[in-house]
């Protein structure tokens, strides 16, 4: 890297190898230790809100940690959906079409966004759906929908050990609360990978006729 910054050493970045640190501890505790495993998969998500300020507050944002950060949010989604099909076999193809469009749609966001010159997966390209670019464009929004997305996921792995502490007497446990609560907005984040996808889809179709159209544009004579 020369004389230069280290870009791997920027603070952001710190935070990200902590969040694969604390997920990857939680992956291994999740098929026996359920409180630990879903205190430490907290921990991890809780640090995806902190990595982004860090960055926009050091002035450290960089593509590599977009890269790492979809990379960890990827990566720690797949892994908790792993041991969801194992706890719900019944289910598990639907675990596994999940797992497969959340990395299929947003690799391909990702690819088109880095060839039309974004830096991140959060930029919005030329999908053009207005839900989607509200989704992109509403940080509250973008963040409530991921939190609420997670919350699904890690509802559905503890309702497995347990319906949690009552909130209320006669009332469900904390975390069948959660799981209802945050169902519709797993839903909603389901229709906007497919959205995201069939938009990536047709991004990257764009570029490549646009590259055809120059290669097949009549060339200026050389003397």
């Amino acid at each position: 890297m020369g004389g230069g910054e280290n870009v791997l050493l920027f603070l952001p970045n710190v935070i990200g190898y902590a969040r694969l640190a604390l997920a990857a501890a939680a992956v291994w505790l999740m098929p026996t230790r359920p409180a630990p495993a879903a205190a430490l998969y907290g921990a991890s998500a809780a640090l995806d809100a902190l990595d982004g300020a860090v960055a926009r507050r050091l002035n450290q944002g960089t593509r590599f940690g977009a890269m790492l950060d979809m990379l960890t949010d990827r990566l720690s989604s797949m892994c908790l959906l792993v041991n969801l099909a194992l706890l719900y076999p019944a289910t598990a193809a639907l675990f596994q079409l999940s797992m497969a469009l959340d990395v299929a749609s947003h690799w391909l966001h990702m690819h088109c966004t880095t060839l039309e010159g974004g830096a991140s997966h959060k930029d919005v390209g030329g999908e053009g759906h207005p839900l989607l670019r509200l989704y992109y464009t509403n940080k509250p929004l973008l963040f409530a929908l991921c939190a609420g997305n997670e919350a699904f996921y890690c509802g559905l792995y503890l309702v497995k050990f347990s319906d949690g502490p009552r909130v209320l007497p006669g009332a469900p446990g904390l975390f069948r609360l959660l799981l209802w609560v945050a169902t519709p907005m797993a839903a909603l984040k389901f229709l906007l990978n497919l959205l995201q996808l069939g938009g990536a889809a047709a991004r990257l179709a764009a570029l490549d006729a646009a590259a055809r159209r120059l290669d097949e544009a009549p060339r200026p004579k050389t003397q």
